[in-house]
């Protein structure tokens, strides 16, 4: 039973890898493909889970590949920190790809082959399970590569113009930042003999500061690309909004907290002193502020949630800066809440654009009176995105703040000040976002006759779809009454509906969840029970 339970740190990596095969076996049986896909995030989910259970109650669990000595093989440990982020990020995917589902039938057609998506997104799950479970440093490069290859494909599905081009430039960031990374590697390699983060952690301490200082820059960089921290933000607004809805939540939701995630991972384990700590707070502060002007410059929903996330990195980075228990208890809470809730609002903005045809603040209106479920599903995880009491992202950043004022050192105290302007510009983008798109006049969101497409748009039920029936002001009529007849596919707003009642589920249980968070801090400050339980010790 004990040896069971062992591998089951195994299976949220090996879990999805197998259901990608399967999948791939199905071929273009689009049915048979999504009830293995759904089966296995749901077995995953299961897993995390578990893993949570037990590694709050008994310690780090760990697992050694192919019994290998953690020295020598690939070791995988889920403790706390781990665990928590691999429990969220599971539900995170299975709720995007129920709603992929539904956007599947509604945005391609029945007919369209779905062959690559499913195992795509599967093996996108597996290569962040792995990220979230490795235990060195070249096992997490492969993790990141696993869900890199499978963004390379999601970024660019369907093959517009546009998604080629943003793809392009994604993929060309993701390979600068892979590149360095095995730099990275080979670096710590030649200065300490080992990749494991259990042996680094006391290595590091006896390598002169020079080279140490000059290693963590290194991965610092190679992370900061990954997160998206300031200065090294601009690939992600580019990117994200032109991809698929589903794909840009999970983006979203999951990819840039996974460089968050080895950031936190590293400076914590590897480089506890105060070294590069200044750094890290500037980096923090001009990500909040810089990422939030960016927001409320922009005028379209995606690119405003896209900057949103950007300036957001700010919060978890400032808490990692800080270095305390209480900075590392609210970062780990943040991560948490903002991978839920940023996941929710990108699925959101997917139902925006299917409702309204556009997420184009100029040309939208009244979706209030014309989908008030819709109105309800943005407010809910738009407030919390906002920190607005008593939303879950409300205690986030007060647990933020409380520790940059404990810190009293000025630069922790500016920071404090960021985070409060970052704060309210946030929700003020969030109510340009909520007055526009939702309660300005309808009128306002009627489409120009001299905008209506002739020659690819006819009404619904139009005879063999003919092109051109009607006059100008007739199509433009046409065009108006079926945008309002349009109703919100279940298959995209249930799952959207359950990840907006999971942020107020954070809120309901922000004590336990705190108390959770605060439980990995201290496991993170500690280093010991991670570095015991890699080395079998």
């Amino acid at each position: 039973m004990n040896h069971i339970l062992e591998q089951l740190v195994l299976a949220p990596v090996i879990i999805p890898l197998l259901g990608a095969g399967l999948c791939l076996a199905a071929g273009r049986s689009a049915a048979v493909q999504r009830i293995v896909s759904i089966v296995t995030l749901g077995l995953v989910v299961a897993a995390a889970g578990i893993l949570l259970y037990r590694s709050d109650a008994y310690g780090p669990q760990t697992f050694n590949v192919g019994g290998w000595p953690a020295e020598l093989g690939i070791s995988l440990i889920a403790d706390r920190f781990s665990s928590l982020m691999l429990i969220v990020s599971t539900i995170v995917t299975l709720c995007v790809l129920l709603y992929s589902i539904g956007q599947g039938v509604v945005e391609f057609g029945r007919q369209t082959p779905l062959s690559v998506f499913y195992p795509t997104f599967l093996v996108l799950s597996a290569g962040v399970s792995n990220a979230f479970l490795s235990a060195d440093l070249f096992n997490l490069f492969v993790g990141f590569e696993i869900l890199l290859a499978s963004s390379y494909v999601l970024i660019t599905l369907g093959g517009t113009n546009a998604r080629v081009r943003s793809g392009t430039i994604y993929i060309i960031v993701s390979l600068i930042s892979s590149v360095l990374f095995l730099i990275s590697i080979g670096a710590v390699y030649a200065a300490t003999g080992t990749v494991n983060f259990a042996q680094l952690a006391s290595r590091f301490a006896e390598l002169p500061t020079g080279i140490s200082t000059v290693l963590q820059l290194l991965l610092l960089l190679t992370f900061a690309v990954k997160a998206a921290v300031f200065p090294l933000y601009a690939w992600l607004p580019d990117s994200y909004p032109t991809a698929p809805a589903p794909v840009t939540a999970v983006f979203a939701g999951l990819l840039t907290k996974v460089g968050i995630y080895a950031i936190l991972r590293t400076q914590t384990l590897l480089f506890p002193g105060d070294n590069l700590r200044t750094l890290l707070l500037w980096a923090s502060i001009l990500t909040m502020v810089i990422g939030i002007l960016g927001a409320v410059a922009q005028s379209d929903v995606k690119r405003v949630l896209s900057f949103t996330l950007v300036s957001h990195i700010g919060y978890m980075l400032f808490g990692i800066a800080v270095g305390t228990e209480l900075g590392m208890t609210g970062a780990v809470f943040y991560i948490a809440h903002h991978i839920t809730v940023q996941t929710t609002l990108f699925l959101v903005a997917g139902l925006i654009e299917y409702r309204a045809g556009t997420t184009n603040l100029d040309r939208l209106g009244g979706l209030a009176r014309l989908a008030p479920i819709l109105s309800i599903m943005f407010f809910v995880p738009a407030m919390n995105l906002a920190g607005i009491p008593p939303f879950s992202g409300f205690f986030g950043k007060l647990a933020l703040m409380e520790a940059g004022i404990e810190d009293e050192a000025g630069l922790a105290t500016l920071g404090v000040v960021a985070a409060i302007v970052t704060s309210l510009l946030t929700l003020y983008a969030i109510a340009k976002i909520w007055n526009r798109a939702f309660w300005q006049p309808k009128g306002e969101d009627s489409p120009d006759v001299s905008q209506v497409d002739t020659g690819s748009w006819t009404p619904a039920g139009s005879l063999h779809g003919a092109r051109g029936v009607g006059t100008k002001t007739q199509r433009a009529t046409a065009w108006t009454e079926e945008r309002e007849e349009k109703r919100l596919p279940r298959g995209m707003a249930g799952p959207t509906l359950f990840l907006a009642f999971v942020t107020v589920a954070l809120t309901v249980f922000a004590g336990p969840l705190m108390s959770y968070a605060q439980r990995a801090a201290v496991e993170l400050v500690d280093r010991q029970p991670y570095i015991e339980a890699v080395l079998n010790r």
